[in-house]
């Protein structure tokens, strides 16, 4: 039985704005969360990149809501065919169309009224880690980035998986490359030993406490194709191109996006800040992990405005 508690952040208000954005003709599903009382300032901003099975809200809200709380515009985003968003196929994951969705994310936030465009933080967890270092890589005028138990390393991913599961993986994404019409698709979290793109690290437990707690309707699914992407990609080579102060947060026991603290020193980056937690994937967005999570994450905000 896990001990994790979902934080409590019911007690922080703001105001809530929908818009969308287009990344090859698609509409993606865009909302930006504001402090009350700044509704009509031009504020400093945090764009949330999700990760694997990311839809907007789903284990972000309570790091959005602190982020809001220190006077920041946060906005979120649905990935195409995934959450609100439009596109086709559903559920599909290609992680080098996420990262030109996120740069697309990124121009839209530039864009909105209230958002200082000139004070803009990039904020990922896990999959979507990976994605923030191809955005802090390209762009050099951010005010920062931070990402938390990040998949940095695709090959390590892969071989972290469990090898009668990973051949499961491979037919399921074989037959789903080269089936027509309808994709195959296998659970984004199972529970322990299960087929499922996530079954490690208490994920299902962590799917269940946020759907208890935020009453949403998760469409646990992925296509099995996506599977074949992951051991491509491999955004740690990247982070020596890294040109704005970053902090890294990473879990030691960490089995399902395996921390890579030894590539991160490689790449001698100065710009890059460290941090690892006694924890596994899914720890950080619990207590009794999340305060401290989010107080190393708020710290590096303050001494970036300082």
């Amino acid at each position: 039985m896990s001990d994790r508690k979902y934080p409590d952040t019911s007690h922080i208000k703001k105001s809530v704005l929908e818009s969308t954005f287009l990344t090859d003709g698609t509409l993606c599903s865009a909302t930006l969360h504001v402090p009350n009382e700044c509704k009509n300032q031009k504020l400093p901003a945090v764009l949330m990149v999700g990760g694997w099975g990311s839809i907007q809200g789903a284990l972000t809200d309570s790091f959005i809501n602190h982020f809001v709380a220190q006077g920041y515009a946060v906005m979120e985003f649905d990935y195409p065919g995934w959450g609100r968003s439009a596109g086709l196929p559903r559920q599909d994951i290609n992680p080098w169309k996420r990262v030109k969705t996120a740069h697309q994310a990124l121009a839209h936030l530039k864009s909105l009224s209230q958002v200082d465009a000139d004070n803009i933080i990039v904020w990922g967890t896990s999959f979507g880690g990976g994605h923030v270092v191809d955005l802090a890589a390209k762009h050099p005028e951010l005010k920062g980035a931070i990402i938390q138990v990040p998949m940095l390393d695709g090959i390590k991913t892969v071989r972290s998986v469990p090898l009668p599961q990973m051949f499961k993986f491979l037919g399921y994404g074989l037959a789903d490359r080269i089936k027509p019409g309808e994709r195959i698709c296998i659970p984004t979290v199972s529970q322990p030993g299960q087929l499922g793109a996530m079954d490690r690290d208490q994920a299902w437990n962590a799917m269940e406490l946020a759907k208890e707690k935020l009453n949403i309707d998760y469409d646990n699914r992925v296509t099995a194709r996506s599977l074949l992407t992951m051991g491509f990609y491999r955004p740690w080579k990247r982070l020596k191109q890294v040109k704005v102060p970053m902090l890294i947060i990473g879990a030691k026991q960490d089995t399902v996006a395996p921390f890579v603290p030894e590539k991160i020193e490689k790449v001698k980056n100065p710009f890059l800040q460290v941090i690892e937690m006694e924890a596994d994937h899914f720890d950080p967005y619990f207590e009794p992990y999340f305060s401290k999570n989010v107080g190393y994450q708020l710290n590096f905000l303050k001494n970036l405005n300082g």
